[in-house]
């Protein structure tokens, strides 16, 4: 029975460069050779393979740099030494949700979040700090970054005090760049080929972020910018700069591109528009003036930042309901085709559009005639132009800028938490519900690791309302502390003290979870789709390593004994396996008790754990052919992993006779920890 130590590659996160290497290696054999410290690059036969012309370690080459750029970039492929820890009593419906909130430091849990979601994720949104100065930072530990982050949260006696990034500290894009770049480029790998990635960013570091973006997800797969209009500053002392951006890439455009992907979007109110138009004609039968007036009363209460707003453009009333006539039916860019098209009345040829017109011959325009799709002036003088029916289509391609004011959307925050501000500037849940519903499919999952005050969660809740099965979230927070001194974040302070909870923005990210769900099931009584959670929080892993203390190596032999770090459960041993077997965090779990010891099956027999604290000799056999007869009626498709407590044995015979009967039985992988 092989022991899985703290270094056994089933205690790490995905090592991310053994596994470049292992690409280019299956590319190109020869480009890899030994070295000194195990596989290595040979820069000579990578020159001799794209040409000396294309490898360059020039000083001046074109891109973003920075002072610590390499260090980010290294950052990004050390292995994580940390784990998962479940938190059950945190969570809701923990047993059947399949939404994931993970307290810790973003760079931590995509490490180790690799192995299980690497190519699986359809969209991440991120909101990252947009370095004003009063943002939340730290310095990335590169020697030990799960200790790094217990101080700095405060989890470990003499924590290090936490600041903030100041201009002064003249270091303000550089921090923020080597915070933001290892993040981006450890999710990435995580999307699907066909999946995207949003991020919201202002004017402050908007040049930076795209340039990163470019580098780390290829310039080629750049779809478009959002411009989200937010408020105006009328005190602004040049000019009104009340916006906000989204970026948006995808993995692969070039795959979308194949697949002939087209992302519509319903027309927000067409279906109250058609409700209402139905009641007018019962009301005024063909009296389309007095159903005009109707429509537009109800298109008068739509404020300016309402989704809706681009059906007041739909003013003209007939039998087939509201529509505009003002389409442009020119070839866009000019040198479009010219052809004679007969006005109905006076059978001579209109006017054709200086740019030509926009369908290629007279028979496709003629299809356009006879639908009813071309409406022709009073004469062939004028121009026709083309009519567009609100029912005939009601998708639409979403808009570059988008009206979503801040104050609309603080306001429906604080609602949520009885009406007071507990988070800054929270972002539109129901932009976010709109995006997720626009980039991604029904069970799809969409990652947020900057959660903050928890909108994509909500955002994903609303996506999946009509939607079988539901959209997954995977939101991470860092808990970073609240200041009660502070008066940005007093209010937010107070509230987690009045329920009970840690002062941290994690607290109120979850609290915003618990609430947003109850708001949701209680606008939607209909609805019973996944509004739970399960909470998980980074940890040092359970799995002791070799600290030997020079002074008193008996003492640390008899304390390293047991690999596994005291105080911790089996659960979050059963979940630490989980991860580094790269097994998703919310597979079936099923349980049976044999030889009086707790024995799980995870993913239909992938894993079977025993992690008692002690088995005798005399139990050996019971629990052995108790696992054997488990695991043949589960009878996996693929190898089963079976899993002990190294130090649960009587002795090593025990272990020894428990691992013979397993192999005996076609169990090969019979490990301990």
């Amino acid at each position: 029975m092989q022991k899985i130590t703290a270094g056994a590659p089933e205690a790490q996160s995905a090592d991310l460069v053994a596994g470049n290497i292992a690409q280019l290696k299956a590319l190109f054999p020869e480009l890899v050779t030994e070295g000194p410290k195990g596989a290595a690059i040979n820069l000579d036969v990578l020159k001799a393979l794209v040409g000396d012309a294309t490898v360059t370690d020039a000083d001046e080459k074109y891109g973003l740099n920075w002072h610590g750029k390499r260090r980010a970039r290294q950052l990004a492929l050390t292995p994580s030494t940390g784990t998962l820890r479940p938190c059950p009593e945190e969570s809701v419906d923990w047993d059947s949700t399949q939404n994931l909130m993970i307290e810790g430091d973003n760079l931590e849990v995509l490490k180790l979040l690799q192995k299980s979601y690497a190519g699986r994720v359809k969209l991440i949104y991120i909101d990252p700090p947009y370095n004003t100065g009063k943002d939340f930072v730290y310095p990335d530990n590169f020697q030990d970054s799960i200790q790094n982050y217990l101080k700095l949260t405060g989890q470990t006696e003499g924590g290090t005090k936490v600041s903030t990034n100041s201009e002064a500290s003249g270091r303000f894009h550089t921090d923020w760049l080597n915070m933001i770049y290892p993040r981006v480029k450890l999710a990435w790998n995580l999307l699907r080929a066909d999946g995207f990635l949003l991020v919201s960013i202002d004017d402050k570091e908007f040049s930076h972020q795209r340039l990163v973006l470019n580098e780390l997800c290829g310039e080629e797969n750049f779809i478009a910018i959002l411009v989200f209009d937010r408020n105006r500053k009328n005190d602004a002392k040049f000019v009104s700069a009340g916006h906000e951006y989204m970026i948006l890439f995808a993995k692969n455009k070039q795959l979308l591109t194949e697949l002939d992907l087209r992302l519509r979007a319903p027309k927000e109110g067409v279906d109250e528009v058609r409700e209402l138009f139905a009641e007018l004609r019962k009301q005024h039968g063909d009296d389309f003036a007095a159903i005009q007036e109707g429509l537009k009363e109800h298109y008068a209460a739509f404020l300016e930042d309402d989704p809706r707003q681009p059906l007041t453009r739909f003013t003209k009333v007939d039998e087939r309901g509201p529509y505009r006539d003002d389409g442009d039916p020119s070839w866009p860019g000019g040198g479009g085709p010219r052809y004679d098209v007969l006005h109905p009345i006076t059978g001579k040829p209109c006017t054709v559009p200086s740019r030509g017109w926009v369908w290629p011959t007279y028979e496709r325009m003629a299809q356009e005639i006879a639908a009813g799709h071309i409406v022709f002036g009073e004469d062939e003088r004028r121009i026709p132009s083309v009519r567009r029916d609100l029912f005939e289509k009601d998708d639409q391609v979403l808009r570059s800028v988008i009206f979503s004011y801040a104050q609309k959307s603080s306001q429906d925050f604080a609602k949520l938490f009885d009406g007071k501000a507990v988070f800054q500037n929270p972002k539109s849940y129901r932009d976010l519900q709109r995006l997720i519903a626009y980039l991604t499919e029904p069970g799809d999952i969409v990652l947020d690791f900057f959660a903050g005050s928890g909108t994509t969660g909500h955002g994903t809740m609303l996506a999946s309302l009509d939607a079988q099965p539901p959209r997954r979230f995977v939101l991470v927070q860092l808990p970073e502390p609240l200041d009660p001194a502070d008066k940005d974040q007093k209010v937010a302070a107070d509230f987690c003290a009045e329920i009970g909870r840690p002062g941290t923005i994690a607290e109120l990210t979850k609290e915003r979870l618990r609430r947003a769900a109850k708001q949701v099931q209680a606008e939607a009584p209909h609805h019973s789709g996944d509004l739970g959670f399960r909470v998980f929080k980074l940890d040092a892993s359970n799995i002791r390593a070799w600290t030997p203390k020079s002074d008193d190596l008996l003492q640390s032999l008899l304390i390293h004994q047991d690999h596994v770090v005291p105080g911790r459960t089996e659960q979050d041993l059963l979940y630490e396996m989980l991860l580094k077997l790269g097994l998703d965090l919310c597979v079936p779990i099923q349980q049976q008790t044999i030889a009086s010891k707790s024995v799980h099956a995870v993913g239909a027999g992938v894993l079977i754990a025993c992690l008692a604290e002690a088995i005798t000799a005399a139990e050996v056999e019971q629990l052995a052919e108790g696992v054997v007869q488990w695991h043949q009626q589960l009878a996996p498709a693929g190898e089963t992993t079976c899993v002990f407590r190294d130090s649960a044995f009587a002795d090593d015979v025990a272990k020894t006779n428990m691992a013979a009967i397993l192999q005996q039985h076609g169990i090969q992988n019979v490990r301990s920890l």
